[in-house]
């Protein structure tokens, strides 16, 4: 199956172009997803939704009332994950056609020089996510097309998190490919906080459900993880240069919480 290349790099040539990150969006008994979009609204460029994006089942009904009034006005700018509340009421059929993904919900397109991949974490759902499945062989071929010198991927559900629901080892199988073709960022929501991971087997791994939903605790933080928030709405923003990127949790107006750094590609 082949990617889904959106038409042209997503950036200019005079500066870096930017990516925004968040997962577990929107409820209409919670206004963080209201906050969260008055955040995005003074950020520019491409934004990666995390899955999760209307609780609780991502119904058609949820997304209109729910998610678009504060979010809607994005759309063109969206680039989704499904999550596992999209497919609870419809196998994630509202999701799909709003957001105009492909029917199994794995994809790829370019941000500048960067090759960003959406992978459906939703493994039951799509034929599994072990070895030899069709979305592992779909990666496999998508990584050796691609000799981008950075790469990053994102999906719903972490591969690792000191969260509630916390690491799932069913994306070993993902992450496994990533490694081995030298891939340098995954993002993640599913658990409603913020974290960062240390580079493990040399990728950088952020959990960032902060979306607007509500908010997890973290627990016993697991081996790697470098930073941790429970209590703070806000997004991830990511500054894609040519072999180097910039991270930057944003928090929403009356958030302090912050976290920042700069790394080299692989």
């Amino acid at each position: 199956m082949a990617a889904l290349l959106l038409a042209g790099a997503v950036g200019t040539a005079t500066r870096p172009p930017t990516l925004t990150a968040v997962g577990d969006i929107a409820s209409c008994s919670s206004d963080g997803d209201e906050q969260t979009a008055a955040l995005v609204n003074t950020l520019p460029g491409p934004i990666a939704v995390l899955g999760d994006i209307a609780y609780e089942s991502g119904t058609r009904e949820e997304l209109s009332r729910c998610f678009l009034p504060p979010w809607g006005r994005f759309l063109p700018r969206i680039r989704a994950a499904l999550g596992n509340r999209e497919y609870v009421a419809d196998g994630a059929a509202a999701a799909i056609d709003l957001f105009k993904l492909p029917a199994n919900g794995w994809y790829s397109y370019s941000i500048g020089a960067w090759h960003v991949i959406v992978l459906n974490s939703n493994c039951w759902k799509i034929g599994g996510c072990e070895r030899g499945s069709p979305q592992w062989r779909w990666l496999q071929a998508d990584l050796a097309a691609h000799h981008n010198r950075c790469t990053l991927a994102y999906w719903h559900h972490p591969r690792f998190s000191s969260g509630f629901h916390g690491s799932d080892t069913a994306y070993a199988p993902f992450w496994e490919l990533l490694a081995r073709a030298k891939a340098d960022v995954v993002l993640q929501g599913h658990d409603h906080h913020y974290e960062r991971f240390a580079p493990l087997r040399s990728i950088r791994s952020f959990v960032v459900g902060t979306g607007g939903k509500s908010h997890y605790p973290t627990l016993l933080p697991r081996p790697g993880s470098v930073v941790r928030n429970s209590d703070t709405y806000g997004v991830l923003r990511l500054t894609l240069r040519p072999t180097a990127y910039d991270w930057k949790f944003l928090p929403v107006s009356d958030g302090s919480f912050s976290d920042a750094g700069t790394a080299r590609c692989r």
